[in-house]
């Protein structure tokens, strides 16, 4: 387990948006922080799967799986998303058959070895990072829970932070003597705030101190990419509003 002194930045849920990867990066550089950790979810929904995956791993960015990740990489043609209409489901189903198509053999290799979770120390602290929760990869930890989950979880957990992403809304909240940190989605937004979001962490003497970062970059750009590439247009009109 590595153990960091400095700040350290998560990213998660890119979903194939090289721009905002990019931008988020950049962000990241400009900030002089050199600690990167990845929550998964790289490919899906966007129109870079390829491009995204070569990024973090030249990078040489720590990297776990998420449920999108975790299928392409087997070319399974299930996700692991819920949907609550038949309509999304079927847009679902449409970006898992264009990804399963335009993901190469390096990226789904790439995939295939990243890790369930990650463990690092920041200060005096323990991090746990997963995708959707310690349990299963595709679990939604959403703010507005029963607290009785999360002190469930918090009695569960060894570490005395637990980072996450999948739901594509960052929150911040401490229970059970642990920190909850989502960290947002860099590249599909659904928090009403259209720009790339993604966590910061430093030791501070009260435990580890968070703040979610946004950065802007092209959505329209990438939104036009998406219809090009023969992704369902909704997806290219959520990257717009993000709501």
């Amino acid at each position: 387990m590595h153990h960091h002194a400095g700040p350290v930045a998560v990213i998660t849920d890119i979903h194939g948006n090289l721009p905002a990867l990019q931008a988020a990066l950049a962000r990241i550089d400009e900030l002089g922080i050199d600690e990167i950790y990845c929550g998964g979810d790289l490919v899906g929904y966007g129109p870079r799967p390829n491009e995204v995956c070569a990024l973090i791993e030249d990078r040489g960015i720590p990297t776990i799986y998420g449920n999108y990740d975790y299928a392409i990489a087997r070319d399974l043609d299930d996700c692991g998303c819920a949907y609550i209409t038949a309509h999304d489901r079927e847009l679902g189903q449409r970006s898992v058959v264009w990804t399963l198509a335009n993901t190469g053999r390096r990226s789904k290799d790439f995939m295939k070895d990243l890790p369930f979770d990650l463990h690092f120390g920041l200060g005096e602290q323990h991090v746990h990072l997963v995708h959707g929760s310690p349990r299963k990869v595709n679990e939604y930890l959403f703010e507005d829970k029963p607290a009785s989950l999360y002190e469930r979880l918090a009695g569960n957990e060894d570490d005395d932070v637990l980072v996450f992403g999948h739901t594509h809304k960052p929150w911040v909240h401490d229970f059970g003597g642990v920190r909850f940190v989502n960290c947002g989605s860099v590249g599909k937004p659904k928090d009403g705030d259209p720009r790339g979001a993604f966590a910061i962490l430093t030791a501070g003497a009260g435990g580890v101190e968070v703040t979610i970062e946004r950065v802007e970059y092209d959505a329209g750009a990438v939104a036009a990419e998406v219809r090009e590439a023969g992704l369902p247009g909704e997806f290219a009109d959520k990257l717009l509003v993000a709501a």
